[in-house]
Order: structure tokens, then C-alpha cells, then sequence
């Protein structure tokens, strides 16, 4: 049970911790970070050239991220399914950890939901009907 709640919980913490960057700069940052993503792998050469393929494919689809939330939910998928191959491998993205790849491969799905709903901030509801100050509520 751990082994899948983890994961989930620790997507909530990024989409949170994110949610805290302002417009346009998350949407951004959060392709830096998918593109990042397309490299976790590298070292560990598991599956030969296909590694440099995969980077150089999410390096792409990092950079049309820059201007759209659906690139960088895409790229969060197909990261998903990197880590699924990787776990189905025995080469995890953490050689020490197992069933890192398979963490992985239930948290980037969560991250995804956020992005194709438009990395919109979750905290922007406190801000949605509260009266400003000074303001009588």
C-alpha cells in the first residue's frame, strides 16, 4: 500500500510546492523539469542508444512546454511510460532503490492530471471569493 500512496502523495507535494511559483514562470520552470526528466536514465544506460533517443524526444517536447501546459503533461507520460520499461527491466531509476521506477511511474501521472489542466495554482481558490483587505465580507 505504501509503495503506491507514497508515490501519489509525494506528486500532490510538487503540484503544492509549484503551485506556489507565479505565471509564466511555472509553466517554465515545470518544462525544465520534464526536460530534467528526460535525462534521469542517462547514466544508467539500460537500454543502450534509446536512452539518448528518449532524452533528445522529451528535450523536445521540454522545449514546446515552454509555451504550452499539454507538452509538459505529455512529456510527464511519456516519462511514465520510461519508467514503466525501466522497472519491467530491473534497471530502476535509483540503482539502490528497487521499486524506484515504479514510484516514479505513479507519481509523473499525477504531475501530468495537473499539467493538462493547465498547471492552473491550487492555491488560487483562497483567493476566489475572499473579500480584499479593507474590504467588508
Amino acid at each position: 500500500m505504501i509503495e503506491v500512496l507514497a508515490p501519489i502523495l509525494i506528486g500532490v507535494l510538487y503540484v503544492l510546492l509549484n503551485s506556489l511559483i507565479r505565471e509564466p514562470h511555472r509553466r517554465k520552470f515545470n518544462a525544465v523539469m520534464v526536460g530534467g526528466a528526460g535525462a534521469a536514465y542517462l547514466s544508467g544506460g539500460a537500454l543502450g542508444p534509446w536512452e539518448v533517443v528518449f532524452c533528445a524526444v522529451l528535450a523536445y517536447v521540454a522545449f514546446r512546454g515552454l509555451d504550452s501546459w499539454a507538452f509538459i503533461g505529455a512529456g510527464w507520460l511519456l516519462h511514465t511510460a520510461w519508467d514503466v520499461v525501466h522497472h519491467l527491466k530491473g534497471q530502476p531509476i535509483l540503482p539502490f532503490a528497487h521499486d524506484s521506477s515504479f514510484g516514479c511511474a505513479i507519481c509523473d501521472p499525477v504531475i501530468a492530471i495537473w499539467c493538462f489542466t493547465g498547471g492552473r495554482s491550487v492555491w488560487a481558490w483562497r483567493r476566489v471569493g475572499s473579500p480584499r483587505p479593507g474590504v467588508p465580507g
